[in-house]
């Protein structure tokens, strides 16, 4: 399979090491804005996060722990990437967090600041899938189908968390829950 990033170079796979890595952090520097978008969402909007799992992500990616094979575009395995790796971040806090409430008796508030545009708390009372979605065909301009691809679930399943997540959108912006 031919790679399908937007600059036209040759496969990734039959370049030499130095021009693997050269042409790795072109792409990455040329995909950096949606990829740090695309990262806010997984994170929940946590600039901080973000910026963590987005730097783990570039470094997976140059060191080699993380190989792009071409099964797919460059964007939507990276962007998949990213989704991993933002979700293992959060279980790892989940867990942290878990352990230091046992032992400080606190509640942890997970509803975004009342200052948020209303999009932005809507967005965030949607459950993970349909939320992933909708960023990524919004937001990020790829179809339904690259979408379930980065998510990792069959475009059927995808096309059904969109179309619910269209639904509930629209009557939380309109106020009626």
């Amino acid at each position: 399979m031919t790679c399908h990033m937007e600059s036209t170079v040759a496969p990734l796979t039959s370049q030499s090491a130095e021009m693997q890595r050269a042409e790795l952090e072109r792409e990455l520097e040329t995909l950096h804005p949606a990829s740090w978008a695309w990262a806010l969402g997984c994170c929940r909007r946590n600039r901080d996060d973000a910026d963590d799992v987005l730097q783990s992500v570039y470094v997976m990616v140059l060191d080699g722990r993380a190989k792009f094979d071409e099964r797919s575009a460059f964007k939507t395995w990276l962007f998949g990437v990213i989704r991993r790796t933002a979700l293992a971040s959060y279980r790892r806090r989940a867990v942290r967090n878990a352990l230091l409430l046992r032992f400080l008796d606190r509640t942890q508030h997970s509803d975004p600041p009342s200052s948020e545009p209303h999009l932005v708390r809507s967005l965030a009372r949607l459950p993970r899938r349909q939320r992933e979605v909708i960023e990524l065909v919004f937001y990020h301009d790829l179809t339904v189908d690259g979408a379930a691809a980065i998510m990792g679930v069959s475009a059927g399943s995808a096309r059904v968390h969109y179309d619910r997540a269209k639904k509930r959108l629209r009557v939380l912006l309109e106020g009626r829950t």
